[in-house]
């Protein structure tokens, strides 16, 4: 869900009334030449982070725990310290000392992915409680969420909703109904695909930013979401609406179709040339992975492997976790993305990580290195035989992060 413009934007645009931007869930923006505020230490990224500090730093926090990275408590505590005592969480708090008020700018994407972050590292149930509660309280009458409270919703505020509900364990149906009135009945222009907002005649347009994000949000997953055993090639299916399950299939087919001429999508910004989309295509590659279809993503990673690394290295922290977050679903090995480390180098945009490894990591590097067979039984038989060299040593070789 990354889903995909930058937060920057989502936020700026959602200020100037622009309904037809789509929500946050990415970072196509290079870093900010002097920021306009300080960085807190803890803060994963050096660009000003006024429009999207909680969301790079959730989907950082997300994708570091996929690989089995252990954040540094001040990258976890800068995060919960953002969050206002109503639970609720906006962009950017310069200064999370000074008490919330009535215009404290919060919104749904950023309590939504700080949720899925706290949640998913664990042991943080009442800040995530309380901001469920938030986001129950600012629930549009449509059953579903826009990016500000009383904002029309859209279907990537929406999913990203979903996604924190499920993380907390909520039940999620009734904010699929709403989600799923956003989907393009198929046989129509666009069939298959969500639209971001109906226009202000109630017509639905298909986009790609908001499609990935309505696939996750249909199965009820979040941003870091895991591969679903292989299906069957996507189709559209059904005439009317359909339920949440066929909606993802739905837009998972219109993907699919998408990304078949170039295995990239595009993106379009009014006034600019159109440019491959590296963020939206990597949220793409989650979503149709996490519906079943990762054969269908497969010509979009091996893109982004060749790609988008120069992307992300310009874009920082955000981006880098999206593709994090695309080889986890995908199946692929962040840690080898193309020849580039996206691991090592998402780590490098904060604070130090408490450790580098997954749990367990340590025991099959251990079993992998012996066979199988102690390494004090090989001493043993080398004795034995009077090779007078001395002890074998067999060097354990550690990853380098």
């Amino acid at each position: 869900m990354n889903i995909r413009r930058s937060a920057a934007l989502v936020a700026a645009t959602a200020v100037i009334g622009m309904a037809t931007a789509p929500a946050a869930l990415a970072d196509d923006s290079a870093p900010s030449a002097s920021p306009s505020v300080a960085i807190p230490s803890g803060l994963y990224g050096k660009a000003d982070p006024t429009y999207d500090g909680v969301w790079r730093q959730s989907l950082s926090l997300l994708a570091q725990h996929t690989t089995g990275v252990k954040p540094a408590a001040k990258a976890v505590a800068w995060l919960t310290g953002q969050q206002c005592a109503n639970g609720g969480f906006a962009a950017f708090r310069a200064d999370p000392g000074k008490a919330c008020d009535a215009k404290t700018p919060l919104d749904s994407n950023s309590t939504g992915a700080a949720v899925q972050a706290l949640a998913a590292l664990g042991g943080h149930d009442a800040e995530v409680g309380k901001a469920v509660k938030w986001l129950k309280s600012v629930r549009g009458d449509d059953g579903g969420w826009g990016y500000n409270p009383g904002g029309a919703s859209d279907a990537n505020s929406t999913s990203v909703v979903i996604g924190a509900l499920a993380a907390a364990g909520e039940k999620v149906t009734s904010a699929q109904d709403a989600l799923v009135k956003l989907s393009i009945p198929c046989g129509k222009d666009g069939g298959g695909a969500f639209a971001y907002q109906p226009d202000k005649k109630g017509k639905l347009a298909a986009n790609a930013d908001a499609t990935a994000a309505g696939v996750l949000g249909g199965l009820g997953k979040g941003l870091a979401a895991d591969g679903a055993k292989q299906a069957g090639a996507p189709s559209c299916e059904g005439s009317g609406t359909p339920d949440a399950a066929q909606a993802a299939q739905n837009g998972s087919a219109y993907l699919t179709e998408a990304l078949a001429k170039d295995h990239h999508l595009m993106s379009s910004m009014p006034g600019a040339k159109d440019q491959p989309d590296y963020g939206n295509t990597a949220d793409a590659v989650t979503a149709l992975s996490a519906a079943g279809h990762g054969d269908q993503a497969a010509p979009a990673l091996s893109w982004l492997e060749k790609n988008a690394t120069q992307w992300a290295a310009q874009s920082g922290p955000a981006a880098y976790a999206q593709l994090v977050l695309a080889s986890h679903a995908a199946g692929a090995d962040p840690r080898d993305f193309g020849g580039t480390d996206l691991v090592k180098a998402l780590n490098a945009t904060g604070p130090a990580p408490s450790s580098t490894k997954a749990a367990g990591d340590e025991k099959k590097e251990e079993k992998k290195d012996d066979g199988g067979i102690s390494v004090w039984y090989v001493v043993a038989v080398a004795a034995v035989a009077g090779i007078g060299i001395g002890f074998l040593f067999s060097g354990r070789k550690k990853q380098q992060l």
